[in-house]
This record gives structure tokens, C-alpha cells and sequence, in this order.
């Protein structure tokens, strides 16, 4: 009976361990946060997708991007964001959209409207190659329990640029 109540135990432990995907949040030690394939959305409707891996107490790592809330924060060059972020200056829900993105609960990033260009050609002589420079962008956390990730920073170029040549963005 004691080794029938011990194979139940490990069972149930083993059970709680691997829960949805591993180790339970509660044992989380650090997000690692990343975008791909590039932290640039590009064109109307544009999107990047975001992974968060989760790193455990017992050094295990686990992709834990649909279990964890995602913050989005307008950040801009010279206005805290609220001119290219269409006037949004706080951090917002991603589920009514931040401004110029939507954020899914499966992190994936969208260009919505209205569409902006967070890039400007810094070459003003109107000769030669663009010198492309991010003028506003957006910071995403993903946070689970008091854990939170680093930041990604995904600049838009869903709308034509402000420069002579209506291109936006490398």
C-alpha cells in the first residue's frame, strides 16, 4: 500500500510539473523575449510575431508565449510617442489595440490603421542612399506573475514616409 500511495504521489507531481507545457509559472526565474523575423512591421496589416521562452528554477526552458500578458508602450523620439502613435501616451491594452498595433494573445504583432512611418530619411541633400533612422517605436514587455521580460522595441513602416522619395524604412 505505502509504494501504491508513493507511485501515486510521484504521479500526481509529475502531473503538476508538465501541466500545460512544463513547469508551473510559479517557478519561473526569467522571460526571454524576442521577435521574428525582424522587429519591423512593414506594410498595412504588416505583422511580427513574438516568442517569450521561459527560464525555470530547475534550468529548464520552456516557450511560454500564450501564457503570459503582454504590455505595449508608445515611445517616440521627441513627443513620448503621442504624435506617431496617434496620440496614445500610456501604456495600453493590447487587446483594443496601442495606437497604430494589435497585439494577440498569441503574440503576434499588427500594423492597424491609421498607418504611420516611425522611420526618417536623415539625409536631407537628396542625393545618394537613404541614412534610415527610427523616429518613434513601439517598447512590448510579456509579464507572468512579478516576472518581467526584457524589452522589444518593433518600429512601424505600414505608411509611406514623410521624405521626398514616399519610402519608409530600410
Amino acid at each position: 500500500m505505502k509504494r501504491l500511495t508513493t507511485l501515486v504521489f510521484l504521479a500526481i507531481l509529475g502531473a503538476a510539473e508538465l501541466g500545460c507545457g512544463g513547469p508551473a509559472i510559479g517557478d519561473l526565474k526569467t522571460i526571454t523575449l524576442s521577435s521574428a523575423p525582424s522587429a519591423n512591421l512593414v506594410g498595412e496589416g504588416g505583422t511580427v510575431q513574438l516568442a517569450a521562452m521561459g527560464t525555470y528554477s530547475s534550468g529548464a526552458q520552456r516557450d511560454i508565449t500564450t501564457r503570459i500578458t503582454y504590455t505595449v508602450t508608445p515611445i517616440g523620439a521627441d513627443d513620448g510617442g503621442a504624435a506617431l502613435m496617434n496620440a496614445v501616451t500610456a501604456t495600453c491594452t493590447p487587446a483594443q489595440g496601442c495606437g497604430t498595433v494589435s497585439i494577440s494573445s498569441t503574440g503576434l504583432v499588427t500594423a492597424i490603421a491609421p498607418f504611420v512611418c516611425t522611420w526618417v530619411d536623415m539625409n536631407t541633400s537628396g542625393t545618394g542612399s537613404p541614412a534610415w533612422a527610427i523616429s518613434g517605436s513601439y517598447q512590448v514587455t510579456a509579464t507572468a506573475g512579478k516576472i518581467t521580460s526584457q524589452p522589444v522595441f518593433i518600429s512601424v513602416a505600414s505608411a509611406a514616409g514623410a521624405g521626398s522619395t514616399g519610402k519608409c524604412g530600410p
